[in-house]
């Protein structure tokens, strides 16, 4: 008689599996994987290891280590990821929700703090990460959120309203801004940044996410464009903008907001140390500045 699968002798073959397949975090995806199944958190599979695994958790986790080897997401998989420290439910219409766009939203955390009233953009809201993690530490503000994919904005309500206080968030579909023209404190964004090139080489995970979350044109720069461009109608004269880059893409951005007459506060580095957030102010804040410092 064929021993009892344990959860102990599961991972250890998931993770040899995955190996085999190619998986880059072998173990860890088995991990998240079974502890997401079994509704547990990590320790608690490593405390009972000796335990037996149910027929039908064993059918359910066949079809989750199946679809993981085919390179599906990981987060796509379970249905949810963590991102400031909350849950967000995300699905294929929308982007994995990233540790970097975390600077994002400290960034624009720290500038809201005291800010009454305030209204914030979040432009390609996709999941509603950026726009709920600052709202979610932001008292006295509210925001909208705009995508151009209605699928991408159902997820987005669901994390709102499980996340958020009630009518603290709104969403809109719309190309970039909402069709009418409102004054924002703050608009924040992370846009497809990808060049065209890169986007032939990336991992088979990222493929699989939405190709407009990621294809920034040709230099990887045409939504910053679009962003500063118009932007400014939207924009209170005290706001700021503030946008997640690529690697490599900073001065760039900076370069091409300076053209449109945008003045860099400030760029960002990541945990990593690659500068990942660059922060925009309006050039005629510094003139208006310098008024009212001679008077």
């Amino acid at each position: 008689m064929a021993e009892p699968w344990t959860i102990g002798t599961l991972l250890q073959w998931t993770k040899q599996y995955f190996r085999d397949k190619g998986v880059e975090n072998p173990r860890l995806d088995a991990d998240v994987l079974l502890s997401s199944l079994l509704g547990k958190d990590r320790i608690y599979l490593y405390v009972h290891f000796d335990q037996p695994m149910e027929s039908d958790e064993l059918v359910a986790f066949r079809e989750m280590v199946r679809r993981r080897a085919a390179r599906v997401p990981v987060a796509y998989i379970t249905g949810h990821r963590e991102f400031m420290g909350m849950e967000f439910q995300v699905s294929p219409a929308v982007l994995i929700p990233r540790p970097d766009t975390e600077i994002l939203v400290e960034a624009a955390i720290g500038r809201l703090a005291g800010v009454q009233d305030g209204v914030i953009l979040d432009v390609g809201t996709g999941s509603g990460a950026v726009l709920i993690g600052t709202l979610s530490r932001t008292d006295g503000c509210r925001g909208v959120g705009v995508d151009i994919s209605s699928t991408a904005l159902e997820v987005a309500k669901t994390n709102a309203a499980r996340l958020l206080k009630a009518d603290q968030a709104t969403f809109l579909q719309a190309d970039m801004f909402p069709p009418e023209p409102i004054l924002f404190d703050a608009i924040l964004s992370n846009p497809p940044y990808i060049t065209s090139a890169e986007m032939a080489m990336l991992a088979p995970e990222v493929l699989q996410e939405p190709e407009l979350a990621l294809d920034g044109g040709a230099d990887g720069l045409d939504f910053y464009r679009r962003l500063v461009a118009d932007g400014r109608r939207y924009l209170k004269p005290s706001g700021f903008m503030a946008f997640e880059v690529g690697a490599g893409q900073a001065s760039a951005v900076s370069c091409v907001a300076a053209h449109a007459g945008w003045r860099t506060e400030k760029i960002i580095p990541d945990y990593a140390g690659i500068e990942r957030v660059v922060v925009l102010r309006r050039e005629e804040q510094e003139a208006s500045n310098h008024e009212n410092t001679v008077l």
